[in-house]
């Protein structure tokens, strides 16, 4: 008995120091907080890593921070309701989706300077840019579905119907886009060449679903979902495979191709949820970080892997509705492994 008992004890510590060490090699820690002040509410944060950059919805314009310095540098006005931003930085342009205009404003990377307005479909939500097509793809809330404009001339291409309300996209660089379908619970694949959609995955018993973030390797997304669940879908065998747990109030993903960690901001609680499959390929929380209230959206820079969150100081709200933001409050949050 007290051999058993010893191994026992034996491989309770082995589990036990195991667990430890993925904590700690999955680990961030925040080495920032960046006050950028500035009037509006945000939505979409984009890392452009090359040009060590962070672009910042900022409701009415978009502010530009230095990842190095970690100052803001320039301001992009005049962007009515704007949600997001996409590069292109073999073009030299940027593009941003206005949602009170219904328009694309399409940019110069490197003056800021306006080149072109592009009308698309009725609030169009997220933006992303496709490489191997050259296509700039607008994802449309109010009119369920997908706009899609040449990146070099800001011709529209074609639109196409994705039958809900289209929410965050990803893409796997070889002209296949994956976007969540929030008032459906599903993820669905896009031909970007052909302009259509080839695929629907349920992803119940997850619902709601807003940010989503692409393994390409192992071709698999991970969506994260109102009802605090994660799913991960493989999209090379077409089926939901995990829907692990995470924090409450999530509003994007990202994956971390080098940890092999999908992350989830979850801004109601105030945390991230670290997710990583185990050596059984089973998807478990290997660890939660304290952010702060607010920080829902998220950005990875892929070289540095620094996170990067937005959340400000709020007044309780009144009757119910939206907490107003103390004026100047603004910060990014910076995290790094």
């Amino acid at each position: 008995m007290r051999r058993i008992t010893l191994v026992a004890l034996s491989l309770s510590c082995l589990l036990l120091n195991g667990a430890t060490l993925l904590a700690q090699k999955t680990a961030y820690h925040q080495t920032n907080k960046v006050s950028i002040g500035g009037e509006g509410f945000w939505d979409y944060l984009t890392v452009d890593s090359g040009a060590h950059r962070l672009y910042i919805t900022r409701g009415t314009h978009v502010q530009i921070m230095d990842t190095v310095s970690e100052k803001i540098v320039g301001d992009i006005p005049n962007t009515p309701g704007v949600h997001g931003v996409a590069v292109a930085p073999a073009l030299g342009r940027g593009y941003i989706s206005n949602g009170r205009e219904n328009t694309v404003l399409i940019f110069d990377l490197k003056t800021l300077g306006e080149i072109k307005r592009v009308p698309v479909g009725k609030n169009p939500d997220a933006i992303l840019y496709d490489s191997a097509t050259k296509r700039v793809f607008t994802f449309n809330g109010a009119s369920s579905d997908v706009t899609a404009v040449d990146a070099n001339t800001g011709e529209v291409l074609g639109t196409i119907p994705v039958g809900g309300k289209p929410e965050f996209a990803v893409n796997d660089e070889k002209g296949n886009i994956y976007c969540n379908i929030e008032t459906s619970s599903e993820v669905i694949a896009i031909d970007a060449k052909a302009l259509k959609v080839t695929s629907r995955w349920s992803i119940a018993p997850a619902e709601e679903p807003t940010g989503l973030a692409i393994d390409n390797a192992r071709h698999r997304v991970f969506a994260v979902c109102g009802n605090n669940k994660m799913a991960v879908v493989d999209v090379q065998q077409g089926k939901l495979i995990a829907t692990p747990a995470i924090g409450s109030g999530p509003d994007a993903a990202v994956f971390d191709a080098k940890k092999k960690l999908a992350i989830s901001s979850n801004g109601r609680d105030g945390t991230l949820t670290l997710i990583q499959a185990d050596a059984q390929g089973e998807f478990k929380a290997v660890g939660t970080i304290p952010t702060q209230m607010g920080a829902r959206t998220m950005a990875l820079d892929p070289k540095t892997h620094r996170l990067y969150l937005i959340s400000a100081n709020f007044k309780p709200s009144q009757g119910g509705g939206r907490p107003s933001m103390e004026p100047n409050s603004t910060v990014i949050l910076v995290y790094s492994p």
